[in-house]
């Protein structure tokens, strides 16, 4: 964990790029302490908003072709002995949580790729049922890119509103602050847009 914290000490476009990439597999790394830190020093000039979200968004794409991949060809019962290992808890992993996004997945389909990139607890594991159930993967990848891009972008604008208010020692307490309200936010819009696929799809079988 020193070594996590090193890189959130020294954020570049490799270091976010990596940082999102190991928060998409089964490394406990908090996005909201990676993007919304970057964000902040773009608002400074340091960095550049635009390419902090774009190589948050590509780590975040390959962290979970990682987990697609995995959970395609090494199956359930290997995640689950993984999951329950010690190195599993050491990530924080458990095989509840993995049972948890794999009913995430199938009681919402093909929209949960898209969806579960927005919820705490699923993000970083929803492409692991993705994987078990052989989802399309360009498909997988499209969603996931959607789910994670918005998510970054989220995360970003808190970062850019925040050094306009939040001197930088502030700057950790004050995310995590604003980071519940966010949840609760985003909670709501997943909730809104599952209703919103359910209503089209139900529209289009209609017709």
């Amino acid at each position: 964990m020193n070594f996590i914290t090193t890189l959130l000490g020294n954020l570049n476009y490799g270091t976010i790029l990596f940082l999102m990439l190991l928060e998409s597999t089964v490394v406990p790394v908090p996005s909201e302490f990676v993007v919304t830190p970057a964000a902040y020093h773009a608002a400074s000039g340091q960095l550049d908003v635009w390419l902090v979200i774009l190589f948050a968004t590509i780590g975040a794409d390959i962290g979970a072709s990682i987990n697609y991949v995995v959970a395609l060809y090494v199956g359930r019962p290997v995640i689950y002995r993984f999951a329950n290992s010690r190195w599993g808890k050491m990530c924080l992993l458990s095989q509840e949580k993995v049972e948890k996004s794999e009913r995430y997945f199938d009681d919402h389909g093909i929209v949960a790729t898209l969806t579960g990139r927005l919820i705490p607890g699923i993000r970083h594991l929803i492409s692991i049922p993705a994987g078990l159930a052989r989802m399309n993967y360009w498909k997988f990848l499209l969603y996931t890119t959607i789910g994670a891009g918005f998510w970054h972008s989220i995360l970003a604008a808190l970062g850019w509103y925040l050094h306009a208010i939040v001197p930088e020692d502030q700057l950790n307490d004050k995310i995590s602050e604003y980071a519940e309200y966010i949840k609760l936010i985003i909670i709501a819009l997943v909730i809104a847009a599952i209703v919103w696929f359910v209503v089209m799809k139900y529209l289009k079988k209609k017709k």
